[in-house]
């Protein structure tokens, strides 16, 4: 395949070619039945070196869905990386048999390496702390369809705020649109990275950070609760200490907007109590279909197998 793209992280894709994705989307959304044979004859390579219940299911379900076949693993002692192969030959290998990997990796930047190996469009799904570009396009979606918009919106994003890749991968994304402010709300232990900050520093984008969550609720547009990840930690006391430390309930949205949405990339643990979930606001179950309508227009686009796709 010649000018093969990757989704490594949000800035792979211009502001113009997120629109015609999110478009692609949304029509699959209308009609899923159109897209039924588009992945007829091809195969993704499912490579999840770390566990995933939401993710690997769902770019699963969408290869399906789209008339394609799934190949891989979700457990790499099942693999040769037991035997000690090199991630840059996992790449060269798989992509013989495959039209477009999937991978999942711990460590980070393993899916820019595989994507300069591999003969065929790779897409991380998650490397260790630092990106997670398609749960980006799932919240992309997400938004889109309740808030009809991605300019014009104060997004708060509570928890972890150091490791949570969903996060880092949202506020970068989110921050190359118009009129966007950030509420950062963590305890001091797990706050935002300096990097991520200097760059919204640089394009004079505002943001404030808190760790009282009942006082920011009342401003914001959007509510994006995040688990504190217990595989992040060295130190277990730590994590204890901390994992509890914001609990969404449903007093706690009394004072929020009427028409704010709560939304959460799963798995939850504690930090939004089940009496929210019948609350109209809180979207985050929604989120997870969204989530597979956007991986099927991501895998057509990558395969330039749909007439909307702009990608060069």
């Amino acid at each position: 395949m010649n000018n093969i793209r990757h989704l490594l992280e949000p800035q792979d894709f211009s502001v113009k070619e997120l629109g015609s994705l999110l478009e692609l989307a949304d029509s699959i959304v209308n009609a899923p039945e159109k897209y039924a044979e588009k992945c007829k004859g091809k195969i993704l390579a499912s490579l999840f070196y770390e566990p995933s219940t939401r993710t690997k299911f769902s770019f699963d379900a969408a290869m399906l869905r789209l008339g394609g076949q799934v190949i891989g693993f979700s457990d790499p002692n099942t693999s040769s990386t037991a035997k000690g192969e090199t991630v840059a030959d996992s790449a060269k290998t798989v992509s013989q048999y495959a039209d477009i990997i999937v991978v999942r990796h711990p460590k980070e930047g393993t899916a820019r390496l595989m994507s300069k190996h591999a003969d065929c469009p790779v897409i991380n799904a998650g490397d260790g702390g630092h990106q997670h570009p398609t749960q980006t396009l799932t919240d992309l979606l997400t938004i889109m369809h309740y808030k009809k918009r991605l300019t014009d919106l104060t997004i708060g994003v509570c928890g972890d705020l150091m490791f949570g890749r969903t996060i880092h991968s949202l506020v970068s994304c989110l921050s190359r649109f118009s009129n966007v402010k950030f509420v950062f709300i963590s305890p001091d232990e797990l706050k935002m990275p300096t990097y991520i900050k200097d760059s919204l520093n640089k394009l004079g984008i505002s943001y404030y950070e808190t760790d009282n969550l009942e006082h920011a609720i009342p401003d914001l547009d959007i509510l994006y609760m995040s688990r504190v990840q217990r595989e992040r930690f060295i130190n277990e006391e730590e994590y204890m200490r901390l994992k509890d430390f914001f609990i969404l309930t449903r007093d706690k949205l009394d004072t929020a907007k009427k028409d704010m949405i709560v939304m959460h990339p799963l798995p939850r643990v504690n930090e939004i109590a089940t009496d929210v979930d019948d609350d109209p606001r809180a979207v985050y179950f929604n989120q997870v279909k969204f989530g597979m309508y956007v991986r099927m227009a991501l895998i057509l686009s990558l395969l330039r197998l749909d007439e909307r796709s702009v990608l060069s």
